[in-house]
């Protein structure tokens, strides 16, 4: 008869492993199964890459994430380089999606209640211009379509400061290290520790409600 100890861990397995399978992205294609005119590709900075991650995998269309850094001058950076904010880089997350199911414009709209758009150096408890939210453009459409949202929220009357997210073209994508990758997957409970910690969502809710 197994003792109170090994049930309770065989609990608490069984509890992680339930939040694994919950925190799974939705997805039912991934880029490979799509034709290559159907997948289209974006890339957004909101802070830290594990969250950022997390609420693009969530939305429908979108068939593939991966963290990285973007925008600076070391090839080949790795975590412990851009985390001194010394090389130019931003933590970001290129996103893959299929274009017969959403688009930039949509992606931009789900975006903006990801951040802080009043927050220049940094996001929520990441302070330094590695952290810094940002939407790189791939071509001259998604640098039409990505002012034309900022400028919709700037002379929407939601805010009353400037709105600091920068527009910026996109410089060579650099893969973060493989233990990000999925990291709210991976490491659910220290993923979410993090996130309550950093006070994400509770700032998220004061800027946009339930639209967050």
């Amino acid at each position: 008869m197994p003792n109170k100890r090994f049930i309770f861990l065989s609990t608490v397995i069984s509890l992680i492993m339930l939040v694994c399978a919950c925190q799974q992205p939705a997805h039912s294609a991934n880029a490979q199964s799509i034709s290559t005119e159907n997948l289209g590709v974006a890339i957004f900075a909101g802070g830290c890459f594990w969250c950022t991650e997390s609420d693009f995998d969530k939305i429908p269309g979108v068939v593939s994430t991966t963290s990285g850094y973007i925008g600076g001058t070391i090839v080949n950076p790795t975590y412990k380089q851009v985390s001194t904010g010394n090389t130019g880089h931003i933590e970001a997350v290129k996103v893959e999606f299929d274009k017969t199911r959403t688009n930039f414009s949509r992606l931009l709209e789900a975006f903006w209640p990801t951040i802080d758009p009043l927050f220049a150096n940094g996001q929520f408890c990441d302070i330094g211009p590695q952290y810094r939210s940002a939407i790189f453009y791939l071509n001259s459409e998604q640098k039409v379509l990505a002012e034309a949202s900022k400028s919709a929220l700037e002379t929407s009357g939601r805010f009353d400061r400037p709105i600091v997210t920068e527009i910026l073209p996109a410089t060579d994508f650099y893969m973060a290290e493989a233990y990000h990758q999925d990291y709210y997957i991976k490491n659910p409970l220290r993923y979410t520790y993090y996130r309550t910690s950093c006070g994400r969502d509770k700032r998220l809710e004061q800027l946009w409600g339930d639209n967050h």
